[in-house]
């Protein structure tokens, strides 16, 4: 599997696309706003720029991908106001790999830039100018230039590796770390995510200015075992479903045994122990939250600034839908199309089944920092 050309999420905006499916990433963005906040205030405060470079990591598509771009702006805005200072200029860098839906980021920009310039000027303020970029490329390795960077943000997207470890061909009947993997399967995906995650702090050391800020959200977990149903129960269950099509003949066995999720879900000390190791980046907040797998759990909607509107609706079926706008590609290209609709409709039973009787969350580890002198 080439994960450069695979890993992306559904695109368009169809029923099973990640734009339809993506309220558990938008819940995450909304718990993690305060570390933004304080990380884009302490900065602008700090350096004044007169024009101020934001780039969004694994900007992915749909409507999360402008809620931190908003948010960061709106916080200069009212910064800008406070000091009685010009508004800087923006350099907006929306970067992800080059499957991603591009081309929805670029229908949707003229209505987000007249939408957040009507709430900005509602508050009786301008807006300098923005300055929009794609930037299509994987982050494990360089994309910027030099110094050009002041605020790098990324949710939910360094978890993914940079490609399927070597030497986990032992994984049988797994498709990820699981309670029955081996100890060299989880070492493998451990050191992998070591590898990436080093290079990702190198890289950005390079293009971060001096005092520039960073702020990472990881889908993690809180547990120090990696094999943890913390972070490996859903791929889990959707092994099951994988497994119980190899036993009716649908999928071939050395299917099943080859595939295996390029991700890895760190613990709080483990991020924290690689960015103190890469030794570029300060530590200035490292935060662990929770979100329920179904992101209407309870049947209310998390928080009502975030725009969510209340809904009874059924949670096997709606964690299939935000596990099928990320995982279908990667299936699709290892199994082929025909066998989807089965997998994720066997997947939804097996959903409905477990979370009926069990608590079911997303751990979220979030890391905030300085680029040192």
């Amino acid at each position: 599997m080439e994960v450069t050309q695979v890993l992306h999420m559904n695109g368009g905006s169809g029923e099973t696309s990640y734009a339809n499916n993506s309220l558990v990433q938008q819940k995450v963005i909304c718990l993690t706003k305060g570390m933004r906040e304080e990380a884009i205030s302490s900065l602008y405060r700090s350096m004044l720029p007169r024009s101020l470079a934001v780039a969004d990591l694994g900007c992915s598509s749909g409507p999360n991908t402008f809620l931190v771009i908003s948010e960061a702006i709106k916080s200069v805005e009212k910064l800008c106001r406070e000091l009685n200072h010009q508004s800087p200029e923006y350099q907006i860098y929306m970067n992800d790999l080059p499957g991603n839906d591009f081309n929805n980021i670029f229908k949707s920009l003229d209505s987000f830039k007249e939408k957040l310039c009507n709430e900005i000027i509602e508050a009786g303020h301008g807006i300098g100018s923005c300055f929009f970029n794609g930037v299509p490329g994987s982050f494990y390795g360089r994309i910027f230039p030099t110094k050009s960077l002041h605020f790098v943000h990324s949710s939910y997207s360094l978890m993914w590796l940079s490609k399927v470890p070597d030497g986990v061909e032992n994984n049988k009947g797994n498709i990820y770390m699981a309670s029955t993997s081996s100890l060299n399967v989880l070492k493998a995906y451990y050191e992998q995510y070591q590898k990436d995650f080093s290079l990702f702090l190198k890289c950005r050391a390079e293009e971060i200015v001096e005092g520039g800020r960073m702020v990472l959200t990881f889908l993690g977990r809180r547990s120090d075992d990696r094999s943890s149903e913390e972070c490996c129960y859903i791929w889990e269950l959707l092994a099951m479903a994988l497994n119980d099509m190899v036993s009716k003949g649908i999928i071939k066995e050395e299917q099943m045994d080859t595939f295996n999720i390029p991700q890895y879900t760190p613990s709080p000390s483990e991020v924290k122990f690689e960015v103190q190791k890469e030794g570029s980046f300060s530590i200035t907040s490292l935060e662990v939250t929770v979100v329920p797998w179904n992101a209407y759990d309870n049947g209310n909607a998390f928080d009502s600034e975030c725009g969510f509107s209340k809904s009874l609706s059924n949670g096997g079926y709606n964690v299939t839908k935000c596990m099928r706008a990320v995982a279908e590609p990667l299936l699709v290209s290892h199994f082929g199309e025909a066998i989807i609709e089965e997998v994720f409709s066997r997947y939804q039973q097996i959903l409905t089944e477990r979370m009926s009787k069990e608590k079911t969350e997303f751990v979220n580890v979030t890391i905030s920092m300085i680029r040192r002198a």
